[in-house]
């Protein structure tokens, strides 16, 4: 289980939610339960927030993954992270599951270096939109 992930929907408030795997490339949406708002709260518009919860990605902007869940989650014997490098992935030979689209989609093109720290700023801009 990858705890307390943040889900950005489309034109609403993010979510706090727990998911069941690491995303993949192939999935049709978001699978997650323990469904609350940031303040931990039910939203209004669930009956449980222990319900399994299904968005589909096209209403999901992005999603903020805590530092360190993901390796948590494969240490608990769950998917591995989908940003690990293909030849991380070589020696499972699941590289076809594990990669996002994202990167597949970039294969071949100019490297763009984004650093390794997400500016902070940025992201307040962002949850405060």
């Amino acid at each position: 289980m990858i705890r307390n992930v943040v889900v950005h929907i489309a034109n609403e408030q993010p979510l706090l939610a727990d998911l069941f795997r690491a995303p993949q490339a192939d999935d049709a949406g978001l699978l997650c339960t323990n469904l609350r708002a940031m303040d931990g709260k039910r939203p209004v518009f669930i009956d449980r927030i222990d319900n399994t919860f299904f968005f589909p990605y096209r209403v999901i902007r992005f999603l903020e993954i805590p530092v360190g869940a993901l390796e948590r989650h494969a240490a608990e014997g769950g998917s591995p992270a989908p940003g690990a490098r293909a030849t991380d992935l070589a020696a499972t030979g699941d590289d076809a599951s594990a990669l996002p689209a994202v990167i597949e989609a970039g294969a071949g093109s100019a490297e763009l270096d984004l650093g390794d720290e997400i500016d902070e700023e940025f992201l307040r801009r962002i949850r405060e939109v």
